[in-house]
């Protein structure tokens, strides 16, 4: 079991609290929830406060077990502090891109931590790209950054398609906040690590090239 930091106890503390509020009070979470229409019309805390309610159990559940295994990579690099900006920044991240597509879509909503915690799973990639994950049906561990790449570009297809019920969007978003930061933070990744640099590029290159022609 991996040894939490107490930055990593607090995030997950802060989002199991606020979630099980919302579980219980549909008018908080009508308040808090990422709504295009109320945050055009001021209540801009939305963009923040839409990344700690979640769905249900299991959406929350899913979230917190995926920061449980990254969070760790990111602070052990960089500390609590910059773990917490590349937290925020990715979730704040996540509801600009969110904002950005959906703007003519008054009705859109959503909620979850999924920007947030993508921005940090992104971060942890470009820190430590030689990590192996494995994901279901697939019977050998695959490299993060193949797998990180091939979510974004799912997401991309997710966006165009506006399939399911999921907010690519911000997980996209999410995932160039903690991209972005990283680098920042740590600039020599662009020497030590160039390839794992470009390559994690390709999918955001790749949306807005797309957005340009007007494809998204």
């Amino acid at each position: 079991m991996l040894n939490l930091h107490i930055a990593t106890i607090a995030i997950m503390a802060a989002n199991v609290l606020v979630s099980l509020r919302g579980f219980n009070n549909t008018a908080f979470f009508d308040r808090y929830k990422f709504s295009i229409n109320a945050i055009q019309a001021g209540q801009k805390e939305r963009m923040a406060t839409s990344g700690f309610l979640h769905v249900d159990i299991s959406h929350l559940f899913l979230n917190m077990f995926t920061l449980y295994f990254f969070a760790p990579v990111v602070i052990g690099w960089f500390g609590s502090i910059k773990f917490l900006i590349i937290y925020f920044v990715s979730l704040i991240a996540g509801s600009l891109l969110a904002l950005f597509f959906h703007k003519n879509e008054p009705f859109y909503s959503a909620v979850g931590a999924s920007g947030a915690v993508m921005g940090v799973l992104y971060a942890a990639i470009l820190l430590n790209p030689d990590m192996q994950l494995g994901i279901m049906f697939i019977p050998i561990p695959l490299p993060a950054y193949v797998l990180g790449i091939a979510y974004l570009l799912y997401s991309i297809w997710g966006m165009k398609s506006r399939m399911g019920n999921i907010g690519h969007t911000a997980h996209f978003g999410g995932a160039i906040g903690g991209y972005a930061t990283t680098l920042l933070f740590k600039p020599e990744l662009f020497v030590t690590d160039t390839l794992i640099v470009v390559l994690l590029a390709i999918p955001i290159i790749i949306l807005f090239v797309l957005d340009k022609m007007g494809k998204i």
